[in-house]
């Protein structure tokens, strides 16, 4: 399997996890609190929702050899989810996610290798891969916003975690050293569920080093999943495993300080 095939197979997996939950939910269960503290379930779902109907329209007019439309479209497609109701927004979901996803299945093994797609805010046309990682990504920390809120035990999706892992994390629009207060530190992360190991250099700015320091000042072991769910916010105390373990001059609450969410 290409890079694409299993990325897509992640992305028909997670769509299909959180859809499951979804169709159990009333409209009390939708105007509940999700984990992203300034939306209730139903705002996650729109989110999702609205994200997979601009995504879909952008692959389209690329198969179709069509330019990208502008930013009025993705403006009015905004509009028409929050003027939606709860229920008419987790029903978009349900079925825009699943347009999108299997429109993602429908490309031939030449268009998952050779396809770039332009999407706008980035330097240059991206291929299938890099555009379904940034789709999982989006789906599976919203997929956990959505579930956690009634299982705190909750954790991203496990065909999820190594592709996002792949993902190039410039670290300096997510962190924020002021939290620090003047301490640096360059703490050895190991995670499991995949297996790796680099360093966290905390200063200004925060930054990732692949190689590991000669010298730490402490070192941080944890799953895969909680480091991505650290880096994104999401890892409160009472979403914290107990499996994670901190040595050194940073408490975990500064590092949650850090990354403080987006």
């Amino acid at each position: 399997m290409s890079n694409a095939d299993v990325v897509i197979a992640a992305l028909r997996t997670g769509y299909e996890r959180l859809a499951g939950v979804v169709r159990t939910f009333d409209d009390d269960d939708l105007a509940g609190p999700s984990a992203a503290s300034e939306w209730d379930i139903a705002q996650v779902l729109s989110h999702l929702g609205s994200g997979a109907e601009i995504m879909a329209n952008t692959i389209q007019l690329v198969l179709d050899g069509k330019p990208p439309v502008g930013g009025d479209y993705n403006q009015s497609v905004w509009a028409r989810w929050n003027s939606s109701t709860r229920a008419e927004q987790a029903a978009g979901f349900l079925d825009r996610n699943e347009k999108l996803t299997s429109l993602f299945e429908s490309l031939d093994a030449d268009q998952r290798d050779n396809l770039r797609i332009e999407l706008g805010y980035l330097p240059a046309p991206a291929d299938v891969a890099t555009v379904g990682r940034m789709r999982l990504s989006e789906l599976t920390y919203h997929s956990w916003d959505v579930r956690s809120a009634s299982d705190p035990a909750a954790t991203l999706d496990t065909a999820a975690v190594p592709l996002m892992l792949q993902i190039d994390t410039d670290l300096s629009w997510i962190t924020k050293p002021a939290a620090l207060n003047g301490q640096q530190a360059v703490l050895t992360v190991t995670t499991s569920e995949p297996a790796s190991e680099f360093s966290l250099h905390l200063g200004d700015p925060v930054s990732i080093d692949q190689a590991v320091a000669d010298a730490p000042d402490g070192s941080l072991t944890l799953p895969a999943e909680a480091w991505l769910r650290l880096i994104a916010g999401r890892l409160s105390p009472d979403h914290t495993p107990s499996s994670v373990d901190l040595t050194g001059p940073i408490t975990l609450d500064t590092l949650r300080n850090v990354f403080a969410g987006y």
